[in-house]
């Protein structure tokens, strides 16, 4: 019974280095926030945005701290209602752009950021910087969120680093979560510890962009130290962890996802099993061949990893 080796069959492609950024007119990102407030917000928050972005274009600092600041109170808080329409137009403007999730206010934020005078490199980051400096959790939520639309992406690699030191879960949330920023620019070593700070703080994986294609080898190591660690300390092991490990899994990983393949709780097997059918090496083959029902979900599609972060959601991990 043979279970398809997904990085072997090349359905799962890694790589050790950043993803390729994508070129981008960040005006066609501010085309689409301003269409997608026009078609919610109020009459009087739409007027009050468009008399914004009317002078801020000026280059006036203030101009744009103070409407920074007040755009919950002007727009509101309301969550951003996009339909597969609106995602797929965004993923035009912004190869991996994912605004869903996104609230009004966060929206209008990131479209005064877009309209303040960018050709000055040097006083655009200075801008981005006070305000970054100020900013409260709701403004650094937005202002990382919108990292990946904003003008000169080479330049904002420091500060996507430093917005994965925080101890606010919610700004940890926008940068890592359904931002392609970190992917795409972050080195390796910032890249594996964004991961392992994200399980450590218990939360998901599966919302990281581009986790597969950038799994390597020393975040398998340092994952697996980790799960060590867990153990030893009589604590859970996220199910979610397994997902970078199997494409790389050495002799001690698999023997850690053996350990889980016979003494886990279900879904702890499921990732298990899903880990080792990534793994080429005999051993992992082995260890799968003694679950033949397991086997056959996974021959038949019926494990996968977001599959598995849904169940963790339901659960409340």
């Amino acid at each position: 019974m043979t279970v398809p080796n997904l990085l072997r069959d090349g359905k799962l492609r890694m790589s050790e280095t950043t993803l390729n950024p994508p070129d981008f007119d960040p005006k066609d990102c501010a085309d689409l926030l301003l269409k997608w407030l026009n078609r919610q917000a109020s009459d009087d928050a739409i007027a009050w945005i468009e008399d914004r972005i009317q002078k801020i274009p000026g280059g006036e600092q203030r101009a744009l701290f103070l409407a920074f600041g007040m755009a919950p109170r002007k727009v509101g808080k309301a969550d951003l209602q996009l339909t597969e329409d609106d995602l797929k137009q965004a993923e035009t403007a912004r190869p991996g752009w994912q605004p869903n999730g996104w609230t009004l206010d966060q929206t209008a934020r990131t479209l005064l950021l877009l309209s303040y005078p960018s050709t000055d490199q040097e006083r655009y980051i200075e801008t981005l910087d006070q305000l970054f400096a100020a900013g409260e959790v709701g403004e650094l939520v937005a202002l990382y969120q919108a990292i990946p639309v904003l003008p000169h992406p080479n330049v904002h690699v420091l500060r996507a680093a430093e917005g994965m030191r925080t101890n606010i879960p919610a700004v940890f949330r926008s940068i890592a979560h359904q931002n392609p920023y970190p992917a795409e620019h972050l080195e390796e070593g910032r890249w594996n510890q964004m991961v392992l700070k994200a399980l450590f703080i218990e939360l998901q994986l599966d919302p990281i962009v581009g986790l597969d294609q950038r799994a390597n080898t020393t975040l398998m190591r340092m994952l697996i130290d980790y799960a060590h660690e867990r153990w030893a300390a009589g604590r859970e092991v996220s199910p979610e962890l397994w997902r970078c490990v199997g494409p790389f899994a050495n002799d001690t990983a698999i023997k850690d996802l053996t350990r889980v393949l016979e003494k886990g709780q279900p879904l702890e097997q499921q990732a298990a099993a899903l880990a080792l059918s990534q793994s080429s090496k005999p051993a992992a083959t082995e260890a799968l061949r003694k679950h033949p029902e397991l086997e056959r979900q996974l021959r038949n599609g019926k494990i996968t990893w977001s599959d598995i972060a849904s169940q963790l959601s339901s659960a409340g991990g």
